[in-house]
């Protein structure tokens, strides 16, 4: 041990500068480390410190996942109340850093906002998933949403989470997945898309049409069948 170095020392060196920048890099997304590298190892750890926010990051993947349009970076921006600049920062290097790792999904730039989709090389096995997927049993809460549209049809996403008493988007979106409910145009008043039963509902049901649908009010609480009475709003 040459002047009171402890054994190894020369490996330990090689990981890193004395300002740990070593440390910063390992922290830093596959799209940052790539700038590092470029860069010969000389990027500004305040630069890498602020793009690589894990926690802003990680609140955009959640609002992004639970989304089902394109989110403006103003309004990514507003809810996770960050600098545009820096969230508009952090979302690309999202989308460089599924590409990078080959995730399932990637993160798009469309219609004035950012999405989530599944990657197009799992196209093959998405549509298959979602073929045979109408075949898998419906959830109980999938049950009862699909009731409440068919009772309550044309009904928004809104109306039947009311009903509900829970947010409804998830199982509504599960419910379109697999043919069941399809959307039925805008209410006037508020601009929100109403949902409404297919013709494949009728057909796994046995029904020729809507009219068919048995009566309800004997097998729900007190209450709940005005909720589901089509005419229950109108009267009101």
């Amino acid at each position: 041990m040459a002047n009171g170095e402890p054994a190894g020392w020369e490996d330990w060196a090689l990981m890193g500068d004395a300002d740990g920048r070593r440390g910063v890099a390992d922290d830093a997304s596959p799209a940052q480390q790539a700038g590092l590298a470029a860069a010969g190892g000389e990027a500004s750890v305040d630069v890498v410190g602020a793009a690589g926010d894990r926690s802003l990051r990680m609140s955009l993947e959640a609002v992004l996942l639970v989304a089902d349009e394109p989110v403006p970076e103003q309004v990514l921006a507003d809810v996770t109340r960050q600098p545009a600049a820096a969230v508009g920062a952090a979302l690309r290097d999202l989308a460089t850093s599924y590409t990078v790792d080959r995730r399932g999904f990637d993160l798009r730039e469309v219609a004035g906002g950012w999405r989530l989709y599944t990657r197009d090389e799992c196209a093959e096995v998405v549509e298959r998933f979602v073929g045979e997927g109408q075949e898998i049993r419906l959830t109980q809460a999938a049950l009862e949403t699909l009731a409440v549209v068919a009772y309550r049809q044309p009904v928004s996403r809104g109306r039947v989470s009311a009903v509900r008493g829970v947010n409804c988007d998830g199982v509504m979106r599960t419910l379109v997945l697999r043919g069941l409910v399809e959307e039925a145009g805008t209410e006037a008043e508020t601009g929100a898309t109403l949902f409404r039963t297919t013709g494949y509902f009728l057909e796994r049901l046995g029904l020729a049409r809507l009219s068919d649908l048995p009566e309800l009010a004997q097998f729900l609480p007190d209450g709940l069948d005005e909720e589901l009475d089509p005419d229950h709003d109108a009267a009101g």
